[in-house]
């Protein structure tokens, strides 16, 4: 069965409705008369006399098509098609119509039209209208009653949505409304989308009367594609409607059912179809099968939008990226949905733009926020407000995705080498004043390429690596997320690039401090190549690296063994800072600091616990179990609990505390 013909950007007469009523009227009226006619041989004196002298009313030509016009030109209906369809839809719209088709048939209690009787009373009859691929059947324009008798004596019914077209009114087809949903075009859309919608415009234009090519919308921006798709329909006169790929089914049947129903609907009100595989979950990525199915049996137009480009097998296709608005189309944005407020940031806008990845409608609704909440005439409480809106816009996705931790440590809280804190300090200035280095001074207008913010954490377990992280996390305002790479690793080929593409996919909206725990999971030396495993790990490790060199935010690896860490790859580091051992004075200041202000203490020597060889987190751990030992006991911290709790975490560490260490302690 070929696809029907999508009808676009078609407008009807103002007075349509009413030259579309008078029509049917005289269709209805014509087809009673040759149901009278085909019962001439018994008495008709209940029903009206025909009209036109030649017993057959004739139906004056319209100068727009009406609904019966349009579905006999859409489907392909033959005469004889057409005139079975009008005699169901009589059966809903005139009263008369069931006691006519019993007394046409000779059988009171057959008030319902058949095959049967559309053959003998009908003009130009075939039988193949009653092949399950003619046009009445494979649309679903008519339904047949299920029963036990012959095909031809069953009860014919017109199908809702054939019947309220015909009457004149779009009603979206009540089998679809659970699976798709209507998309009402945005506001003005930034230059680059509104250039990939003149696109879509100028393939689609040329492509009516055969399968439209596919459209495929790929990149993180789940609302610019919606946008971008709902805007192109508008253009050419689409509604266009989204759908869930978790929602499209997966039995065959059942799909080839909606495949139908979706291409009859989108030539009956000129639709488009906007398939979602924003998802990564399992459930989305086992419905590839089912929407290449889809794709192969629906003839519409139809956009696909996904996070990754996909070879269609079926359908030609145009493939578009659509990237979140540039540097200064998003600051534009932001002026606009603050208004004349934006002047009173003091330059807080690119500081913004730099930092938050946003597509219009969370900028939008950032900037709805923040005014909301009445503190504009303060433009750093104002900047303040709109920084946090940002963090919370990007939060919920990466939090499926990662472990956030909540920064809590300070500069006061972390003891390191004055160096090390040096390069720290460093960091932040790299993350705070990109926005000025690359936008304004021009550094980042020759590619995303080498501009990312990477560190490489090296020492010990327990050395302050994840604290560290937690400073420039408070310090900068910044979310933080800690990915665990032995568990992102795969042993599947291709499992490990994808987990990495969603978190740093995900991360880029709110440019979050992603911490990559265990690096050397990944970064080992590279090896040699001998098969196929060695190559796809190289490959893993060099997709890792490409993606920190182009994440807007600040990407850092931690590892216990920097010696196992490929030199290769370390220089594509910017930031190396070790972690040492501390010695015996860091030691001490760690113990100083290591207990809350509340804590109650006596009589604790910071200088005499320094003697523990242990790094700050085993201190932390031995300072926990001494308050919960004191805290038991019912009074404030001693040293006897700390030599308790010390005893404790040596045997964990399968390490003996010697006598020199806690010599002098009671």
């Amino acid at each position: 069965m070929s696809a029907p013909k999508v009808v676009i950007d078609q407008a009807p007469a103002s007075d349509w409705l009413t030259i579309n009523q008078r029509h049917l009227v005289a269709e209805l009226a014509r087809l009673r008369t040759m149901l009278e006619r085909h019962a001439d041989d018994r008495d008709r004196s209940e029903f009206f006399a025909p009209t036109f002298a030649d017993g057959v009313p004739r139906v004056t030509e319209t100068a727009v098509p009406t609904a019966v016009e349009r579905l006999v030109a859409t489907f392909g209906l033959s005469p004889f098609e057409r005139d079975v369809l009008v005699l169901c839809a009589g059966m809903e719209l005139d009263a008369a119509f069931p006691a006519l088709c019993a007394f046409a048939q000779g059988d009171p209690a057959r008030t319902y039209p058949t095959f049967s009787l559309a053959l003998a009373a009908l003009a130009d009859p075939h039988w193949s209208a009653l092949a399950p691929d003619a046009p009445l059947r494979y649309w679903r324009l008519i339904e047949i009653a299920p029963g036990t008798g012959p095909l031809t004596q069953s009860p014919l019914r017109i199908d809702e949505r054939a019947l309220h077209f015909l009457a004149g009114v779009q009603h979206l087809d009540e089998r679809l409304a659970g699976i798709v949903v209507p998309l009402t075009p945005a506001g003005e859309l930034v230059p680059t989308h509104r250039a990939l919608v003149d696109r879509v415009v100028a393939a689609w234009s040329g492509e009516a009367g055969r399968p439209f090519s596919v459209v495929t919308l790929t990149g993180p921006d789940a609302a610019g594609k919606r946008a971008i798709a709902a805007a192109a329909g508008a253009a050419l006169g689409l509604q266009v409607f989204a759908a869930d790929a978790a929602a499209i089914p997966s039995a065959p049947a059942e799909l080839d059912a909606l495949a139908r129903l979706w291409d009859r609907e989108s030539a009956l009100a000129a639709t488009a179809l906007l398939v979602e595989c924003e998802r990564t979950d399992d459930a989305v990525q086992s419905q590839e099968a089912a929407i290449d199915r889809l794709l192969e049996r629906a003839r519409g137009p139809i956009f696909i939008a996904r996070r990754e480009s996909r070879v269609l097998p079926h359908r030609s296709t145009l493939a578009l990226e659509v990237r979140k608005p540039t540097f200064d189309e998003q600051r534009r944005l932001w002026q606009t949905a603050l208004g004349p407020a934006a002047a009173r940031l003091n330059g807080q806008v690119d500081v913004l733009v730099a930092q938050f990845n946003l597509g219009v409608a969370a900028i939008q609704s950032a900037g709805v926020e923040a005014a909301a909440s009445g503190i504009f005439e303060d433009g750093t409480r104002a900047g303040d407000a709109l920084w946090d809106a940002c963090r919370a816009h990007a939060r919920p996705r990466l939090d499926d995705l990662a472990q956030r931790i909540e920064p809590a440590a300070g500069w006061d809280d972390l003891v390191l080498p004055v160096p090390q804190r040096r390069t720290l300090q460093e960091i932040v200035a790299h993350v705070r004043w990109r926005a000025t280095v690359y936008e304004t001074w021009g550094f980042g207008r020759t590619g995303s390429r080498g501009l990312g913010i990477s560190a490489l954490f090296a020492g010990p377990s327990g050395t302050g690596k994840t604290m560290a992280s937690e400073v420039l996390a408070n310090e900068l305002r910044l979310d933080l997320y800690r990915i665990d790479l032995s568990q992102v690793v795969s042993k599947y080929i291709g499992e490990t690039e994808k987990n990495l593409r969603r978190v740093f996919d995900t991360a880029e909206e709110g440019g979050a401090v992603l911490l990559f725990d265990e690096a050397d999971a990944l970064f080992g030396k590279r090896s040699e190549v001998k098969d196929s495993h060695d190559r796809y790990a190289n490959i893993e490790v060099s997709y890792l690296l490409q993606r920190m060199e182009a994440y807007r935010g600040l990407a850092i690896l931690t590892t216990n063994l920097k010696s196992a860490l490929d030199t290769a790859f370390l220089r594509r580091i910017r930031f190396m800072v070790p972690f040492p051992f501390p010695d015996s004075e860091q030691r001490a200041a760690i113990w100083r600091r290591v207990f809350p202000a509340a804590t109650p203490t006596e009589d604790l020597d910071p200088d005499k616990l320094a003697r523990l060889n242990v790094s700050g987190g085993n201190i932390r751990n031995i300072a926990l179990g001494a308050a919960f030992l004191a805290a038991d006991a019912g009074e404030p911290v001693r040293m006897t609990h700390l030599l308790r709790a010390a005893q404790t975490e040596y045997a964990k560490l399968e390490k003996p505390l010697t006598d020199a260490e806690t010599e002098g302690w009671i």
